[in-house]
């Protein structure tokens, strides 16, 4: 039984398929590819039921069936509207929404009976497609939007053609002419169209959610976990020669109060505390790309000369130097920064600030409290305890590791006596701890150490794999200074990066690489290098496209006072000078139609709207016996004045007719009026 029924199925693929079945069958398949990027955000559900709903249809139109009758499609659409809810607990939000409209888009196909339903399943194709822009604006997302564009638009023609059909490469190309002949409107749209600060609609609340990056709190493992991603946290271009690595400290947030287990800001106390820094040395002049992550805070190379200004979002720094903004970083931004990599951080320290940086919770960590009350009773002077307890790391067998013991109550304990196996965070909190107990005050801060110089664009790139955590520590009449104990451990990791000291797993865990045994992987290196310039100049000049960079537009064009009615009319000027650009030489290398020809298309195009069409293999004799056989439904006088008119029109067009052209066609415009 198996056998022939496999058979049959072979049978029916070898057949060419009917007109109608080749139409939808390439309709669903272009549906398919509309949904396929939404596979990553989409619930676990919803995917894989659409593409079921979709290769359900895809069996009726291939077998011939019957569609599905409306008792039971309502139930299944019930059915998947609750899972919606139930899954996002409310109808409302992008996500909730993005949901449906996948959902909708495979049911609708399911109860498409008429032309009209072909347009609606087409539009919601293009909704949902710019509905993926609200998960990725990469290049990437972009050209696969671009080729699902014409996708659809061959879709469109193919249901648009009567008679003969062109092959399905020949109306692919098609469809890339008609997107092609939009581009030069596109542009001068993209360009002038007066631009808004932030997005044309609101985002929900939901709209940051599954953003990476540092947090304002740090615990033993979570630096780990960003240490594995090479998402790109920002990028930066030196106008000054770039520090080198061991310099290349992005500060971020300062952390003062632990609990035990994790530690967090130090809330700010009323009073103006004004920042008190020292700069020496050659300044030196970046910019930085900021990538949208949800927090309040922005990184710079410690320590910077003057806050960093980002329209429409003000900025602000705390006595410890944390750059923070009034709105959360929810989309791109770029600013402007110099640093100094030699200075003096708050040299006179407010006594509230030296007590909150001593504090320790008490019932913890007691093996740590009793060794650093050893060191104190042994190094009076700060600077020998704080090289006591770096030696203590370098000489004491730790180990730099992603992949840390679990740590208990004691976390501090546990880490400095017994695994000694831990990655920055574990290292810079026990120094922090130690030091407190010592009487030195200290804390824990997090940013990003190093960067990755792309060649391919002169930009440097920091990953959440470069997210780092280091201390300070407040010295008398020096201020707070940096110590990294990381580098005792592993000092490769700030004289180089990461992947110097620690093997990275790729393709699955199979192959382990690190910065001594990737020759191999050069080539990859610098595909990567070249895509992440591509990449970066798409973030730059598309992505960031802001109203400050279209006024400069304006501004180069020579238009001073920039406002909206000026961009309304240079848009509405060039966009005219757009289309004339891809339509006039359509129109230019037109090919000049025969006003003989033109006189019998209009009488066949008329004779087809009467349900009388001529076919593709049909002259004009073949179709005039057609017409005046005893079978037509014409009468007698319509059927003299067409073979007339066709006789004369074969005679014209095929003969020796010795009139003059202007005698031929008025005589035709007569009898083509006679056949009214």
């Amino acid at each position: 039984m198996k056998p022939a029924i496999i058979q049959s199925f072979a049978r029916r693929l070898q057949r060419p398929l009917a007109r109608d079945k080749a139409d939808t069958l390439l309709l669903l398949a272009t549906c398919a590819f509309v949904l396929l990027p939404h596979a990553r955000h989409l619930p676990g559900w919803v995917f894989p039921t659409s593409m079921s709903v979709l290769a359900w249809r895809g069996w009726v139109t291939f077998r011939g069936n019957r569609m599905p009758p409306n008792w039971l499609l309502l139930p299944i659409a019930v059915l998947a509207m609750a899972g919606v809810y139930l899954t996002y607990k409310s109808f409302f939000g992008r996500e909730p929404g993005v949901a449906m409209l996948a959902l909708l888009l495979a049911l609708k196909l399911l109860e498409m009976h008429a032309r009209r339903d072909l347009f609606v399943v087409l539009f919601l194709s293009f909704f949902l497609l710019l509905a993926n822009f609200f998960e990725s604006q990469s290049i990437g997302s972009a050209l696969i939007t671009i080729v699902a564009v014409i996708a659809l638009l061959t879709t469109q023609l193919s249901f648009q053609y009567t008679g003969a059909v062109p092959s399905l490469g020949q109306r692919f190309r098609l469809g890339a002419t008609i997107l092609a002949l939009a581009a030069p409107l596109t542009l001068v749209l993209f360009l002038l169209f007066p631009r808004i600060q932030g997005p044309l609609w609101g985002l929900p609340g939901d709209a940051m959610a599954g953003r990476s990056g540092l947090s304002e709190t740090m615990a033993p493992g979570n630096i780990a976990k960003l240490a594995l991603s090479d998402d790109i946290a920002f990028r930066v271009r030196f106008a000054d020669p770039a520090p080198p690595n061991p310099q290349l400290y992005w500060r971020g947030v300062v952390l003062g109060r632990f609990d035990g287990r994790t530690w967090t800001p130090i809330p700010a106390t009323p009073g103006d505390r004004r920042i008190s820094i020292n700069l020496r040395g050659a300044p030196i002049h970046y910019q930085v790309t900021l990538e949208p992550n949800g927090q309040h805070w922005l990184f710079a190379l410690e320590a910077p000369q003057a806050l960093p200004q980002i329209d429409g979002n003000p900025t602000g720094a705390t006595p410890d130097l944390q750059i923070r903004t009034a709105q959360p970083i929810n989309d791109r931004v770029r600013y402007d920064v110099v640093s100094h990599t030699d200075f003096d951080l708050q040299p006179i320290e407010a006594a509230s600030i030296l007590r909150q940086s001593l504090q320790l919770p008490a019932g913890f960590n007691p093996r740590t409290l009793e060794y650093a009350t050893q060191l104190r009773s042994q190094y009076s002077n700060p600077a020998d305890a704080i090289n006591a307890v770096l030696r203590y790391f370098r000489e004491q067998n730790f180990r730099y590791t992603l992949e840390p013991p679990v740590l208990g109550k004691h976390t501090v304990d546990e880490f400095l006596f017994t695994t000694r196996a831990g990655f920055c965070e574990h290292y810079s909190s026990a120094f922090v701890v130690l030091m407190r107990a010592m009487g030195i005050p200290a804390r824990v801060v997090t940013g990003y150490q190093g960067g990755e110089m792309n060649p391919a664009d002169g930009f440097m790139t920091i990953r959440q794999s470069d997210a780092h955590a280091w201390a300070e520590v407040w010295l008398n009449r020096k201020g707070w200074v940096r110590i990294d104990p990381t580098a005792a451990v592993a000092p490769g990791r700030v004289e180089h990066n990461l992947s110097s000291v620690l093997p990275r797993r790729v393709l699955g865990g199979l192959v382990m690489i690190d910065g001594t045994n990737n020759r191999w992987l050069a080539p990859l290196l610098r595909l990567r290098q070249n895509w992440d310039a591509v990449s970066n100049a798409w973030n730059q000049w598309v992505l960031n496209y802001t109203p400050e960079k279209q006024r400069d537009f304006f501004r180069s064009l020579g238009f001073s006072d920039v406002d909206w009615p000026l961009m309304i009319a240079v848009m509405t000027i060039l966009g005219i000078a757009a289309v004339a650009v891809a339509v006039l030489p359509m129109m230019l290398h037109q090919q000049q139609r025969d006003p003989v020809d033109a006189l019998y298309q209009k009488l066949c195009k008329r004779l087809a709207r009467e349900g009388m069409p001529r076919m593709m293999h049909e002259g004009p004799r073949a179709y005039r016996q057609r017409l005046t056989s005893g079978d037509s439904s014409l009468s007698a006088k319509r059927k003299a004045a067409l073979a007339r008119f066709l006789e004369h029109y074969e005679t014209v067009r095929y003969g020796a007719d010795r009139k003059s052209p202007g005698a031929a066609i008025s005589e035709l415009k007569l009898l083509l009026s006679e056949c009214r």
